[in-house]
C-alpha cells in the first residue's frame, strides 16, 4: 500500500499491507493467529533483552547464566539412535570460543551455518572448555549486528516475540515498527478520558510504542499496567453488562411456604449441614424475586452441591415448572439420574435422562409435554429438536467443563429461568468475585457428619509392592479400592502404564482372589454402566480406572485411591479424583505414586499431602499455572488476554471492575459519545456470544 494517504489506513486491514510484509510473510504471521494490523500491533513480546545484559565469552563463569553474541565457526551433530544426539555449536567472539550445546534436539542442526551470528542465552557450564547448554537462541541479521544493536538506539531493551519457522526476530522488529509508524495513531481510545485522566495514562498509541520498543523499564513497565487495565476494563464491562441485563429481565417468581421445606426435606434421609442451609436460604430468596437467578455454587467434591440442587429443582417442580441439569459427561449424568431416582422414588416427581445414548424421541416427547418435571441430562438437552413444556430452572454441574455459548442455551430454553451453576474446582472468592461478575456465589464449606479427611500419602514407583499390600488388605476387609491411570492404552511414545494394561495385570498377577474390573471413557454406555453397576454393588473389588472417574462414580465403600504417574495431573485433576473416596464414614487412603522431574510437580504432590481443602489447593494451582489453563479461558467466555494475567495483576482486574461498574451505572447501555469505542471492543469481543451482554 505503498503512497496510500493515511486516511486510507484503517487497522482491520489485512496485515499483508504493512510495509515489510506481503502476500509470503503474512502466511507465516497466520500461524501466530495475526490476521489483521490491530492483530500485529497487539502481538506482545514474550520478554525483552537488556543489551546491557550481554558479556564477552572471557567473562562467562561456570555455573552462571550469561547472554552471549557471537559468530558460528563450526556446527557438529553428533548422533545416537533415532531423534538423539548432541548438537555442538561453535561461537566465537573477539574475547574467545564457547560451544552451544543442545541434547537430543536434531532437527536444530540444520538452523545454523558457519558465519551466522547468534544471540545465546542459557546456563554456562565447564566440559572441555566453556559450554552454554540447550540455550536459547537467536540469529541476529546484518542490519542489526552493527554495534551489537538489537534494537533501535532509543531502547536497551529489545522485545523478544513469539516465532514461527520461517520468520525470524530481526525480520520482525521492523515489521511491527513500521506497523507502529504507520498505523499506532489510528487505534481507537477504548479506556475513556475521564478514566485516563483520573490515572494519568499514556495515549494508546504511545502505550503500543512503549510496550514494543520501550526507552526504559519503567517505561515499559508503565505500558504494560495501562494496556492490562484496558483489557480487564473490556472484560469487567462486559460482566457489568451482563450482571445489570439479569438484574433487571423479568423472570419466575416462585413460591415457597414452610409446607414446601417439610415435604421436601423429607425425602431426604439426613439431616442438611449447616452451610447446606445457608446457602438453600440464598437459594431460595433469589427464586422468591421476579428477577431471574443467576447464582454461581461452589464446593469440594463430597459437599452436597446436588443435594442443594435437587432441592431448587423439587422446590420448581412443586410451583409446576420443569427443571433441567446438565452434566459434562454421560458417566455423571447417569450418576445423576440414579442417585435423584432414590431419593425420590417415594414420590410423585417424575424424572427424564437425556444424553446421547438416552435421547430417545419418547423422551424428548416427555419434556415437551410436561411429563417430565427434572430432566437430566449431557449437552444433549440443548440442540433445537428438545423442548420443554415449561422450563424454570437450569442447573449447570461441573459449570467449568461447559462452553459459555452452552450454557446460554440452556437459559434460552425457557422464559428467563433461574439458572444454578455449580463447581467442585473451588475458586478463591476474591477472584470468583471479579471474574463471575455477573454470578451472584454460594460456597458450601463444610460435610455431612462422619466423614474424616482422606490420608494422602507420596509413593515412589519402587514402593508399588507395598501398595499392593495395602490395598489387598482394605479389599480384604471388606473395602474397595481405584487404581487410576492417565492413559487408556499402552503407547510407543509415553513410559506410562495404561489402564487397559494394568487391569490385565492386576487381575492375573497381583490380585487374582479379587475382582478386577475396567473403566474409561472409550468404552460403550453399555460397558460403563455394567462396570460402574458392578462397583456400585460390591461385586467388583477393585476399579481400575482412567480420570474419568474424577466425576460420576460414588461408592461409600471405596476407601483406597492409588493413582499411579501422580506427576503428571494437574492439581485440580489430583483433588477431584481424591474425592471420590472418603464419602462413606471409614478412613481412607490415596495413594499418589510418581517421579516428579519438575518443581511443580513436586510442589503439586506436596501440597495434595498438606492439605485436603480445596480452596487452599486452588489458591496453589492458581500459583502453579495461572487462571487461564486452571478455569479454561474460552470455557468461561473470557476473552483471551493479550498482556494481562488474572492471577498477578489482580489488583488492576480489581480496579477495572469498580470503574466498570461505575461506567454501567452512569451509563446503562454505553450510549454516551465517549463511551462508544468500549462499546465497539466489547461487541467486537463478543459478537459470537451476545447473550452475555445487553447491548448490540
Amino acid at each position: 500500500m505503498a503512497g496510500e494517504s493515511a486516511s486510507s489506513r484503517h487497522i482491520g486491514d489485512p496485515v499483508q499491507y504493512v510495509r515489510g510484509v506481503g502476500p509470503k510473510r503474512a502466511e507465516l504471521l497466520l500461524r501466530l493467529g495475526v490476521r489483521t494490523v490491530s492483530d500485529l500491533l497487539y502481538l506482545f513480546p514474550r520478554k525483552y533483552h537488556d543489551r546491557r545484559d550481554l558479556i564477552q565469552i572471557a567473562d562467562a563463569r561456570p555455573g552462571s547464566h550469561a547472554m552471549i553474541l557471537g559468530d558460528v565457526t563450526k556446527v557438529n551433530l553428533h548422533r545416537r539412535g533415532r531423534g538423539r544426539g548432541v548438537l555442538r555449536v561453535t561461537v566465537r567472539d573477539e574475547s574467545g570460543l564457547l560451544d552451544a550445546v543442545w541434547f537430543n534436539q536434531n532437527y536444530l542442526a540444520r538452523r545454523f551455518d558457519a558465519g551466522d551470528t547468534l544471540l545465546l542465552w542459557g546456563p554456562v557450564r565447564a566440559y572441555n572448555g566453556l559450554e552454554i547448554t540447550n540455550p536459547g537462541f537467536e540469529h541476529v541479521g546484518a542490519e542489526e549486528h552493527g554495534g551489537i544493536a538489537l534494537t533501535d538506539e532509543r531502547s536497551q531493551l529489545a522485545p523478544v516475540y513469539p516465532m514461527t519457522e520461517g520468520l525470524s526476530q530481526g525480520q520482525l522488529r521492523p515489521i511491527i515498527r513500521a506497523a507502529l509508524d504507520d498505523y499506532a495513531s489510528l487505534v481507537p481510545e477504548v479506556v475513556p478520558e475521564s478514566l485516563r485522566a483520573r490515572y494519568g495514562m499514556a495515549p494508546i498509541c504511545e502505550a503500543l510504542s512503549q510496550a514494543h520498543f520501550p526507552e526504559s523499564a519503567d517505561a515499559k513497565e508503565g505500558a504494560k499496567r495501562r494496556l492490562i487495565y484496558e483489557e480487564f476494563l473490556v472484560f469487567q464491562t462486559a460482566v457489568a453488562l451482563r450482571r445489570q441485563v439479569t438484574k433487571t429481565a423479568r423472570g419466575i417468581a416462585f413460591k415457597t411456604s414452610a409446607e414446601f421445606d417439610r415435604r421436601i426435606c423429607e425425602l431426604f434421609p439426613f439431616e442438611l449441614t449447616r452451610s447446606q442451609n445457608t446457602v438453600l436460604d440464598e437459594i431460595k430468596r433469589d427464586m422468591r424475586t421476579p428477577a431471574p437467578m443467576n447464582r454461581l455454587l461452589q464446593g469440594d467434591v463430597g459437599c452436597g452441591k446436588t443435594v442443594v440442587a435437587l432441592y431448587a429443582m423439587l422446590l420448581a417442580a412443586a410451583n409446576k415448572y420443569q427443571s433441567a441439569i446438565m452434566a459434562p459427561t454421560e458417566i455423571l449424568a447417569e450418576q445423576h439420574h440414579r442417585t435423584v431416582g432414590k431419593m425420590l422414588r417415594n414420590s410423585r416427581v417424575r424424572l427424564g435422562l437425556l444424553t446421547g445414548s438416552h435421547g430417545t424421541p419418547e423422551v424428548r416427547g416427555e419434556v415437551e409435554r410436561g411429563e417430565a418435571d427434572i430432566v437430566i441430562g449431557t449437552h444433549a438437552v440443548i440442540p433445537s429438536g428438545v423442548s420443554f413444556h415449561r422450563l424454570g430452572l437450569g442447573v449447570i454441574d461441573e459449570q467449568h467443563k461447559f462452553g459459555v455459548i452452552q450454557r446460554g442455551r440452556l437459559r434460552w430454553k425457557g422464559h428467563s429461568p433461574d439458572v444454578l451453576v455449580m463447581t467442585a474446582t473451588p475458586i478463591p472468592r476474591t477472584l470468583a468475585l471479579t471474574l463471575f461478575g455477573d454470578l451472584d456465589v454460594s460456597v458450601i464449606d463444610d460435610f455431612p457428619p462422619g466423614r474424616k479427611p482422606v490420608l494422602t500419602k507420596r509413593i515412589q514407583p519402587a514402593g508399588l509392592g507395598r501398595a499392593y499390600e495395602f490395598i489387598r488388605q482394605q479389599v480384604a476387609s471388606g473395602r474397595q479400592a481405584y487404581v487410576v491411570c492417565p492413559i487408556i492404552e499402552q503407547s510407543e511414545m509415553f513410559d506410562l502404564r495404561s489402564a487397559i494394561e494394568t487391569a490385565k495385570e492386576l487381575d492375573e498377577n497381583v490380585f487374582p482372589e479379587f475382582n478386577v474390573g475396567l473403566l474409561h471413557g472409550r468404552m460403550s454406555t453399555e460397558q460403563k454402566e455394567r462396570s460402574m453397576g458392578a462397583f456400585g454393588r460390591g461385586e467388583m473389588q477393585i476399579m481400575v480406572s482412567t480420570i474419568v472417574v474424577e466425576v460420576g462414580v460414588d461408592v461409600p465403600n471405596a476407601t483406597v485411591m492409588l493413582v499411579l504417574h501422580a506427576e503428571r495431573l494437574g492439581l485440580a485433576q489430583l483433588h477431584q479424583l481424591r474425592g471420590r473416596i472418603g464419602r462413606g464414614t471409614e478412613q481412607a487412603t490415596c495413594l499418589l505414586c510418581g517421579a516428579p522431574k519438575s518443581e511443580d510437580a513436586k510442589r503439586r504432590l506436596e501440597v495434595m499431602c498438606e492439605t485436603t481443602d480445596g480452596f487452599t489447593i486452588a489458591e496453589e494451582d492458581l500459583r502453579l499455572r495461572g487462571t487461564g489453563e486452571l478455569f479454561g479461558t474460552r470455557q468461561h467466555g473470557l476473552p483471551e488476554v493479550r498482556i494481562g494475567d488474572f492471577t498477578e495483576d489482580i489488583e488492576l482486574l480489581e480496579r477495572a471492575r469498580d470503574d466498570s461498574a461505575g461506567l454501567v451505572a452512569d451509563d446503562p447501555k454505553l450510549e454516551k459519545p465517549e463511551h462508544a469505542p468500549l462499546r465497539q471492543r466489547i461487541l467486537e469481543l463478543y459478537r459470537d456470544r451476545l447473550s452475555l451482554i445487553g447491548i448490540g
